[in-house]
């Protein structure tokens, strides 16, 4: 009798999860997606990357090419020592402005 139970149980409430998970996945489908992060600031239009010798290195925009330096080495070396590198070896290795 109790696995006859169980059974008819299981009938129900397997279902009702799935509905469950339907609904709440609808309520999150509908919202718009959103980026992480920007690819530029507005206003922000030159960029520099930075790379050390081992380990991530960084890109950055800035309103200025010393802006945009400064913020991708500070970037080289944050992520480079996460990244197990070595960050006192970063470098510019390109940078530039769009017209």
């Amino acid at each position: 009798m109790a696995g006859k139970t169980a059974r008819h149980c299981l009938f129900w409430v397997l279902p009702c999860l799935f509905a469950i998970n339907l609904v709440l996945t609808a309520g999150c489908a509908g919202k718009n997606a959103r980026a992480r992060y920007s690819a530029s600031n507005n206003g922000s239009s030159c960029y520099a990357k930075a790379v050390p010798a081992a380990g991530e290195g960084g890109l950055a925009w800035g309103p200025t090419l010393d802006m945009a330096r400064k913020k991708s080495l500070d970037n080289c070396m944050r992520y480079a020592g996460r990244s197990g590198g070595t960050p006192n070896t970063c470098q510019v290795v390109l940078s530039e402005c769009r017209h």
